[in-house]
């Protein structure tokens, strides 16, 4: 006897066909450099129309706005005052006025020195603008960028000599000196 077994059937598929899934990684991919490239633009305008400012509604920190409310005084002043020929002055012919003869080197544009208390030259400048009244040949003198913080300070027109005044006198504007 002899028994055969029927031989197995076909693969036949349990259910209907399932469709496969079509490959979505390369627009997936797309679509994420094109959020990347959208958002990057984005912040990149948003920071070129703030022009790097920083907004009112960021809270500073205490110490940065303490830094902005201190003031401090600036390490230099512009010594200021007049100076006076008092003899030799005339008229320079363009409204202003120099010294004649013996005093011809001062006129506008005299140099115009300052020196520390250990005799360093401390700052330069020129005698500035005249009048002439009475006799008398009236300049104004500025010197800028003298350091602050010297007991006194001497100043000198031209190589006439130094007229000493106080730290106190000099950053006050009070610099006045005769020659004649």
């Amino acid at each position: 006897m002899s028994t055969e077994y029927p031989s197995p059937p076909p693969d036949v598929p349990l259910g209907p066909p399932t469709p496969t899934a079509p490959r979505r990684r390369l627009p997936l991919l797309f679509a994420g450099l094109a959020g990347v490239v959208v958002g990057g633009g984005v912040v990149g305008a948003v920071w070129a129309l703030s022009d790097g400012r920083e907004t009112a509604s960021r809270p500073e920190s205490a110490s940065s706005a303490e830094t902005l409310a201190v003031e401090t005084e600036p390490s230099a002043f512009t010594l200021t005052g007049s100076f006076e020929l008092t003899e030799g002055a005339v008229g320079d012919g363009l409204g202003g006025c120099e010294g004649s003869g013996g005093y011809d080197d001062i006129s506008e544009g005299t140099a115009v020195t300052v020196y520390d208390a250990a005799g360093t030259v401390v700052a330069t400048g020129q005698l500035g603008d005249s009048t002439l009244s009475s006799g008398t040949c009236t300049f104004e003198v500025a010197v800028e960028d003298v350091p602050r913080g010297e007991d006194f300070y001497k100043v000198e027109v031209s190589h006439r000599g130094t007229v000493q005044l106080s730290g106190d006198e000099a950053e006050a504007g009070l610099f006045g000196a005769s020659l004649g």
